[in-house]
């Protein structure tokens, strides 16, 4: 922060590092199949990469950091995009294709969790999600590419569909790190 490279205000440390750490903590928790033994560890909840709240949350963040500077870098507004239902989304990439099936099995895993009552499956969805959605960034240029707005339109629904999943597992969001 100091050096001027985080994204975050000195004031908005308090609240961030908070919903990351109850967040971190609880959904260790919820992952776990209730049936497996359970072994608290501080190292395991905080990991930056894996199947943690950590990863995901920073999953998220880095979905609002590409629409925002859609907004703010190349003018388009992806709120502008879905109110004024002025874009498609087109699947032409293998990644795009593999995210939008992730995106479409949400419903069903909730039918899976209503049926069981296993918030675990919530979990391991959200990180295949995040997955999915790591490997859709890292693959197809989203910003100043000629898919932006499809793509953009890609990542919002996304990034919805995480905030969904952290909403039913009680665990805030942040959307810058």
């Amino acid at each position: 922060i100091k050096d001027k490279k985080a994204a975050l205000s000195e004031e908005e440390v308090p609240e961030v590092s908070a919903t990351m750490g109850y967040g971190a903590v609880k959904y260790f928790d919820l992952r776990r199949n209730p049936t497996t033994n359970y072994q608290f560890s501080y190292d395991q909840m905080l990991d930056t990469k894996g199947n943690t709240a950590i990863y995901l949350l920073y999953a998220h963040a880095r979905l609002e950091s590409i629409c925002s500077k859609g907004r703010t870098d190349y003018s388009v507004d992806v709120d502008d995009l879905i109110s004024n239902k002025s874009a498609k989304i087109v699947i032409d990439d293998k990644y795009e294709r593999i995210l939008v099936l992730h995106l479409q099995m949400f419903a069903d895993v909730i039918d899976d969790v209503l049926k069981d009552l296993y918030p675990y499956r919530i979990c391991d969805f959200l990180y295949a999600l995040s997955n999915a959605v790591s490997d859709f960034i890292t693959q197809c240029k989203v910003l100043g590419s000629k898919e932006m707005e499809s793509r953009l339109l890609l990542c919002r629904a996304s990034a919805v569909v995480m905030r969904q999943c952290f909403t039913l597992l009680g665990i805030g969001h942040v959307k810058r790190i």
